[in-house]
């Protein structure tokens, strides 16, 4: 009868610290990157926007896998990073270096550095009535 009790305060305590602990890797996660619109432009008529904007990638974080509707052309401000894009290999990027994403292609970007944030101006063409951008699954 005590184990039985014991079993039913143990379990349900330990769920709930599992749960949190993920709730608490998510927040950092989200608070690792910071984004800054520059830019937003619609083209009339049609479905597209152009949009320009700088991420903040804190160090040693890492923008996870994720697609946009449409294209996005990047270039590196600083730092040091890992683009790792669904069908290609591993990329090493530095300061002065510049990327393409395909549309809706799944991709990530780690900060290398250990003690500085990497920085990234990027223009998205999207879809302007879907959000610029969607995790993907691993």
């Amino acid at each position: 009868m005590v184990q039985r009790t014991n079993l039913r305060v143990v379990v349900p305590t330990l769920f709930l610290v599992i749960v949190a602990l993920l709730i608490g890797a998510a927040f950092a996660q989200q608070n690792a990157i910071k984004r800054t619109i520059l830019e937003k432009q619609e083209f009339p008529g049609n479905q597209w926007a152009t949009v320009t904007g700088i991420a903040e990638i804190a160090p040693g974080a890492m923008a996870a896998r994720h697609t946009h509707p449409g294209i996005e052309n990047a270039y590196i401000l600083e730092g040091e990073a890992s683009l790792k894009v669904q069908g290609q290999p591993e990329r090493m990027l530095k300061a002065g270096d510049s990327f393409q994403i395909a549309f809706t292609v799944p991709h990530s970007l780690r900060n290398l550095n250990g003690d500085k944030p990497l920085k990234v101006i990027s223009t998205w063409v999207v879809d302007k009535d879907k959000p610029l951008a969607s995790p993907a699954p691993e």
